[in-house]
């Protein structure tokens, strides 16, 4: 939803206005208009208007994206400066400039109804006490610098004009006192003329921060959206994650519908399509809208669906394709044929390695178990940030996720080595959330839990299962194409590029191996000017951006009389390590045999993809003489061993494999959980599905 015309046309202005008044400040003024008023405005007048001209002009552009959102304290400060900058045209010469801002004070004026977009309430207060803390600092720091100077002044000033030089340093004016060292002058001009402009800018900026909105769902709000997500919420997998507890909900009038989104930075972010009857999401995503609106925020909407996009669109938001979502059809899955070989071998090997999987939903973990899982997804995660909010719970264990599917991962130990969270998708569905893995686990452990995930589906009553969500897929897939035009070979050379970075391909290769069909998911915002605006408040809440994190520990399980120990990075059993690696999934399965190596490190901000696609094509371990051949399909050949390097009794020289990366790396899940890549960009963040990090 663009703004008014009339709206966009004021800031425009109000901008362009500014533009002159910086420019004018900085050129050389006429001599013929100088000598003329000179006789009637000293000459430390006119400089003086001269620069504030300028800041004015400054604070004219910098105002102009507030107006541009209706906001009614930018128009209340616009109008203020366009009347100051009237007075300084008058002061220093220039009568276009005085018309141009005549201009602009009567078409604000005449326009003032449009702006009526409200502020942060306490935002005056703090606004005030920094303005008032600054030029009190300014004041007396000047004061002081004066008074050290005191046998360097020229006659012999008293207190009070000291005092008055100070304060009206602040502002940029000359003072009465005269100083024998022009140094001494510069100082204290210097020192005042800082603090004050400080004082101004920051006020000003405190001044026109964004209200944010109401405060978080409350518990009979969020009860009645498990109701509905009961009900109607078979068509997204990304419904169940509108119950982070820092997303705040909006409803349709009839309340069968609600749009949920968290403000970022000036961004009424929501993520997914709304949730509810489809036949109200017009209404509910008209008070989004008009709830952004009354706020001054930019509406902007991550990894909605096909269906979420049109509707948005109809309701005048453009919308892009960011990329595609992996869903795996579990009757049609099968480990069966040379398209399946890598992840059969992975899965066949770490079977005959002595790991096992337990899947089961967290209502039926008993407390330790549950208490177990917490610690270990606590002491697998990298990093102190939880990351995570389009595609991400950011939770485990938490008693009102019972029907949460969990996968536990335990070695020929019993030492949990991974785990896995999906998150209900409607009655017959699940979402990948969470993911975790021990990178010194031998290769293959995220094969083996996702597929044990999907052979226990139909048993619990499943049949889809949403992975991880590719960033711009269509671009490697159409680059793969016969005929592929120069464009996209350069947009796919372009982003391969900056998978080094975020992963982008590594996750949709690894999507890939496992078959999945491909849903497409959008991004929708009003206009292509405020995407890096948008661009900034999903990576701050996908936590890929410096500053406070809204979460950062998982939720812990219940506690327990006797906690059960967390197992740590020292226990033999279960070397826990606290990154993981993320495996190379467009590594093709071949017959030939090789030496063990490394995984590449995944990327930093999304380490927890651990396990990932099977290494086949490397030699089996001598020990094991049956992992030479492929039991799983016909087209395996047995390959001579060779050794790999030593390793112990959990191989650690292996990476955990290919991850699902939070949100924009391979199928590696992030901190807060495996997921869509738009979940978390590029980073360990919840569920690789998309995440910040593509949306950037």
């Amino acid at each position: 939803m663009r703004p008014p015309s009339s709206r966009r046309t004021v800031a425009r202005l109000v901008q362009f206005v500014g533009l002159i008044d910086a420019v004018i400040c900085v050129l050389a003024p006429r001599h013929h208009r100088f000598v003329l008023l000179a006789d009637m405005v000293p000459t430390a007048g006119m400089l003086t208007a001269r620069v504030a001209t300028g800041v004015v002009g400054v604070l004219l552009l910098y105002l102009g994206a507030g107006l541009r959102r209706g906001k009614r304290r930018a128009w209340q400060l616009a109008l203020v400066l366009s009347l100051v900058s009237i007075a300084l045209h008058l002061v220093k010469g220039g009568p276009v400039p005085t018309v141009f801002a005549g201009v602009i004070v009567a078409l604000l004026v005449a326009k003032r109804d449009e702006f009526t977009a409200g502020g942060d309430p306490g935002s005056r207060w703090r606004a005030a006490k920094a303005c008032a803390t600054f030029l009190g600092a300014g004041f007396v720091l000047g004061f002081a610098e004066i008074a050290v100077r005191v046998n360097r002044l020229d006659g012999r000033p008293g207190v009070l004009s000291w005092a008055a030089h100070a304060a009206l340093g602040l502002i940029g004016v000359t003072g009465p006192v005269q100083f024998q060292y022009p140094l001494g002058a510069l100082t204290v001009a210097v020192t005042t003329g800082a603090f004050g402009l400080l004082a101004f800018g920051l006020g000003g900026f405190l001044l026109l921060r964004p209200s944010t909105g109401r405060r978080a769902t409350d518990a009979e709000a969020r009860a009645r959206l498990r109701e509905m997500l009961d009900r109607h919420d078979d068509g997204d997998s990304l419904g169940y994650f509108a119950l982070r507890a820092d997303k705040q909900l909006v409803w349709a009038p009839s309340g069968r519908a609600a749009v949920a989104y968290r403000m970022v930075n000036g961004v009424g972010l929501a993520s997914g399509d709304p949730i509810g009857l489809p036949s109200e999401w017009p209404r509910a995503i008209g008070k989004y809208l008009a709830e952004c609106a009354e706020h001054g925020w930019t509406p902007a909407v991550l990894a909605c669906g096909t269906a979420g996009g049109r509707a948005y669109q109809k309701a005048g938001l453009d919308v892009i394709e960011l990329g595609d979502e992996a869903i795996v059809d579990v009757a049609g899955f099968a480990l069966q044929g040379r398209s399946m070989r890598g992840v059969r071998q992975a899965v066949g090997r770490m079977r005959r390695s002595g790991y096992s999987c337990t899947v089961v939903r967290q209502r039926d973990l008993a407390p330790e178990a549950l208490v177990e899982a917490v610690a270990c997804a606590d002491v697998l995660r990298d990093g102190k940030v939880e990351r995570g909010f389009s595609m991400a719970l950011s939770r485990l264990g938490d008693p009102a996720d019972g029907d949460c599917l969990l996968v536990l991962c335990r070695d020929e130990h019993g030492a949990l080595r991974g785990l896995l969270q999906f998150v209900p998708w409607g009655r017959r569905g699940l979402s990948l959330d969470l993911m975790r893995g021990d990178r010194t686990a031998p290769n293959g452990l995220t094969e083996l839990m996702v597929v044990s995930a999907i052979e226990a589906a139909p048993d619990a009553g499943v049949d889809r299962i949403s992975l991880n969500f590719a960033v711009l897929r269509s671009v490697f897939a159409r680059a793969e194409e016969l005929g592929a035009g120069p464009v996209t070979r350069l947009w796919c050379r372009i982003l391969r590029s900056a998978s080094r970075l975020w992963q982008i391909e590594s996750l949709y290769r690894a999507n890939a191996k496992y078959q999945p069909s491909w849903q497409p998911r959008f991004l929708c915002f009003p206009s292509a000017r405020d995407l890096p605006r948008i661009a900034v408040a999903a990576l701050s809440a996908e936590s890929f951006l410096p500053g406070r994190s809204t979460h950062q520990e998982l939720t812990a399980a219940p506690t327990l009389a006797e906690p059960v120990a967390a197992p740590t990075p020292t226990d033999p059993a279960a070397r826990l390590a606290r990154s993981t690696l993320a495996a190379d999934p467009a590594d093709p399965a071949g017959p030939e045999p090789g030496p063990a190596r490394r995984r590449p490190a995944a990327d930093a901000a999304r380490p927890e993809l651990a396990a990932g696609a099977a290494l086949p094509g490397r030699g089996a371990d001598p020990a094991r003489p049956e992992l030479a051949a492929d039991p799983g399909g016909p087209e395996s050949v047995a390959a001579p061993a060779r050794r790999r390097p030593a390793a112990g009794a959990a191989r650690p020289e292996l990476a955990a494999g290919a991850a699902r990366p939070e949100s924009a790396a391979g199928l590696a899940g992030s901190e807060s959980g495996a997921g869509h890549a738009l979940r978390k960009p590029a980073a360990d963040s919840a569920r690789s599905k998309p995440g910040a990090g593509s949306a950037a």
